[in-house]
């Protein structure tokens, strides 16, 4: 083994080249590598993985005090299947003003919780304290923001009992609560219902956790569980957006990883190959040919274990800030989604060396059957007779001799040449799908922004704690219009209504206006017009079982109003509808607008009318609109990490590959400049002998990548794409596409036929 390791440092010394290329095609595949499954195995369940940092329990289940004792409560967290469980808490409602704490007002849960810890849900604390004393409330967030100070001490009046004082602000993934109380406050709030959170050992289907929670609670009296809702109910209304970057960041990791295996078997299997002369030599001065394929085994294992530890440590310090920017619109609760997992480190770490290792097996056990004189001999050049017929076809065409010699090149080793097809194809795939996905993205942040700057002015009035407007809807609606600079005025009034037949409130918007840009965000069907039409989203219209023509009463104070689903938006909050005007009067004949977004007309000063607007009257306050779009910025900038990574691997491999081409025909070289090629002939010659591979990896690479695009495109459940931001395509963007294959290739084959363009005769043949 001594012998063994000499022989193997020595060839690591004595190719240093190669041993760089592939410790540097290593340290890129280990970085996609880990980038790929970092991405796949946070983007298949963040909600998942945030909910159980927190403990968040699988069942909220609601029991009437009246039919229930507290210590029969107690005895179903030791039934079989239950792995953890907290309470009996008592539960509570009390009425909400509209407007407190900025709230729409209406009912709060509230629980009787003495510590914001335990062994299921356990709550954070974002501001303030948990309240530990009766007369105090801690408030549950919903926001993604942090609350301020200023809300703390904010009281809530209750009928019967002293004022709450709000002394904290907390949040919960679990969603149990909408605020918490001491248990002592609680008694004082006479609850008739108690609380219990479970966590179950299989709660992966609805049905299973039904099943968990029916055995948890057998032998309770008839009619003592009241209400009971899963984790599963949450996971699907916070994760809708999660849900979203999944197809996209699933085929980014999947080519990722087939692109990196790829170029490590096509180098590493390149290098053995090429190096079956030194085989020879080795077996030549008595080594075994055990000993030789450990030779290899040891001479690939250094670069590979250099390359796999820095391309991990790279990978780890690209991949938090990269997960923080893709998932930044992604609700996950507190739990933020920070870097990758260790196993996936480890993966990478230990996988990469391996694959490398089993790779040069393949090559090294055919040496290892080789007689000396025929591994020296095989090592030296192609085999005879490999693609000459294809070498005579060309040699009798049109083409520049340098340039029908290069074309056939490729043929001599057909085994590496379609690893380096293959490698080629998916770049170009790769190339073609994130252009697509940009093109989409592009046009989908821009939809619905029309042509001008958009400012928003919001009324105030009791609801925000501001001083209302002086001026009545119509004539502030008629002072907007009437600014310098405005193009389009809309109104907004906002409503929590009740549909007929459903139990969770939705959030209506009510639109009166002329912005006609707001067609722009219609996938199918139209905006609505007249009286009794609405629009929605997707995840809303999904949720709800609703398609175009379907007829919903609306409620609101009592009253009730008919309206037909006229448009699905291209996206939309999973509980939200978009309506006229004129169906709001039916509901709420007096409502103002709480918001106007006017459009201003191109080139206008968005600043001056924002202060000009605000200067019109005491109570309004105006703001430019963003422009941004987190969904754009996301799938653009992961198109882009991928495509330049995928690119910079697959150009490495065309690197390897011609670099081991030029060792092999370093005679060839020699000859054919002894006779009067020129530098310049050798480069396009070498030049060439990947140019056509790559071209027709793009022929190959285009439509794959335009099918992928369109798999993506059309299964993203939250937006629906309308048919002119999927057709992106047009001749001179495929023409483009076309090249990128040849651009990979050229770009990693440049500098080895820099190279052997610069090797001098006398160089070339002085192994003669």
């Amino acid at each position: 083994m001594s012998a063994v390791w000499r022989a193997s440092r020595a060839a690591v010394k004595r190719r240093r080249l190669q041993t760089f290329v592939i410790g540097l095609v290593v340290l890129c595949s280990t970085t996609t590598v880990l980038l790929a499954l970092g991405l796949l195995e946070v983007a298949t369940s963040p909600f998942d993985k945030a909910y159980a940092a927190q403990r968040g329990p699988h069942t909220v289940a609601a029991f009437d005090t009246a039919k229930v004792s507290p210590e029969q409560l107690a005895q179903t967290a030791r039934r079989p299947g239950v792995t953890a469980a907290a309470g009996p808490f008592g539960q509570g409602v009390l009425d909400v003003p509209k407007g407190w704490l900025w709230m729409p007002g209406g009912s709060l849960r509230v629980v009787g919780r003495a510590d914001p810890g335990g062994p299921v849900d356990r709550i954070e604390v974002l501001e303030g304290r948990w309240a530990t004393a009766p007369g105090e409330i801690v408030v549950a967030w919903p926001s993604a923001g942090t609350p301020g100070t200023e809300l703390l001490g904010t009281a809530l009046e209750v009928p019967g009992t002293a004022p709450l004082t709000v002394v904290g602000f907390a949040a919960g993934m679990g969603k149990s609560a909408d605020a918490w109380v001491s248990p002592e406050q609680m008694t004082a709030l006479r609850p008739t219902t108690a609380q219990m959170l479970y966590r179950f050992a299989d709660s992966s289907t609805p049905a299973r956790l039904d099943a968990a929670l029916d055995r948890a609670t057998a032998g309770l009296p008839e009619g003592a569980l009241t209400s009971a809702h899963t984790h599963l109910d949450l996971r699907k209304a916070f994760s809708s957006l999660a849900d979203a970057y999944v197809p996209f960041m699933t085929l980014f990791g999947v080519l990722g990883l087939l692109v990196s295996a790829l170029i490590v078997g096509n180098v590493v299997s390149g290098a053995v190959v090429s190096g079956y002369r030194h085989i020879g030599v080795l077996k030549a001065l008595g080594f075994t040919p055990n000993q030789v394929v450990a030779v290899y085994l040891a001479m690939m294992a250094v670069p590979a274990l250099v390359g796999s530890a820095a391309g991990t440590l790279l990978g780890n310090a690209l991949a938090e800030p990269i997960l923080r920017i893709a998932f930044s619109g992604i609700e996950t609760g507190r739990a933020a989604v920070g870097g990758v997992s260790s196993w996936v480190s480890a993966v990478c770490l230990l996988g990469m060396p391996a694959l490398v290792l089993l790779t040069a097996l393949v090559p090294a056990l055919r040496a290892h059957r080789l007689p000396a004189a025929r591994a020296i001999s095989a090592g030296s050049a192609p085999l005879t007779g490999r693609g000459l017929r294809v070498q005579r076809v060309l040699g009798g065409s049109r083409l520049p001799r340098a340039v029908s010699m290069g074309l056939g090149q490729p043929f001599a080793r057909p085994g590496r040449t379609l690893l380096t097809l293959a490698a080629i194809v998916l770049g170009v795939t790769t190339v073609t799908l994130a252009t697509g996905l940009t093109s989409t993205m592009l046009a989908y942040g821009e939809a619905g922004r029309g042509g001008g700057t958009l400012v928003r002015v919001e009324a105030g009035g009791p609801d925000d704690g501001r001083a209302a407007p002086l001026q009545d809807d119509a004539r502030i609606e008629e002072r907007l219009r009437s600014l310098p600079g405005a193009a389009g005025v809309r109104a907004r009034a906002l409503a929590q209504v009740t549909l007929a037949g459903q139990s969770r409130p939705a959030f209506a918007d009510f639109y009166r206006g002329d912005d006609a840009s707001s067609a722009g965000r219609i996938a199918r069907g139209r905006m609505p017009g007249a009286a009794g039409e609405l629009v929605a989203g997707p995840a809303f219209l999904t949720q709800y079982g609703l398609r175009l023509g379907d007829r919903v009463t609306l409620a609101l104070g009592g009253r009730q109003t008919s309206a037909t689903v006229v448009g699905e938006l291209i996206d939309g909050n999973a509980r939200a509808v978009e309506a006229s005007w004129d169906t709001l009067l039916p509901l709420a004949p007096d409502a103002r607008a709480v918001e106007y977004e006017v459009r201003l007309a191109p080139g206008a000063d968005a600043r001056a009318y924002a202060k000009a607007a605000e200067a019109a009257d005491p109570g309004l306050r105006a703001s430019v609109s963003d422009a941004g779009n987190t969904a754009t910025t996301t799938v653009v900038a992961f198109s882009t990490v991928f495509t330049v990574l995928l690119s910079v691997v697959a150009s490495l491999g065309v690197f390897n590959t011609v670099l081991l081409g030029t060792r092999e025909r370093r005679r060839d070289l020699g000859m054919l400049k002894s006779i009067g090629m020129t530098p310049r002939q050798v480069v396009m010659m070498t030049v060439t002998s990947v140019a056509g591979v790559g071209a027709v990896g793009g022929l190959l690479g285009i439509p794959l990548g335009i099918l992928a695009h369109r798999l993506v495109v059309d299964n993203v459940g939250v937006v629906s794409f309308p048919e002119s931001m999927k057709a992106v395509w047009d001749v001179p963007q495929l023409s483009g596409l076309l090249l990128a294959g040849v651009a990979i290739a050229v770009m990693g084959a440049l500098v080895p036929a820099r190279s052997a363009a610069r090797t001098t005769i006398a160089a070339a043949l002085h192994t003669e």
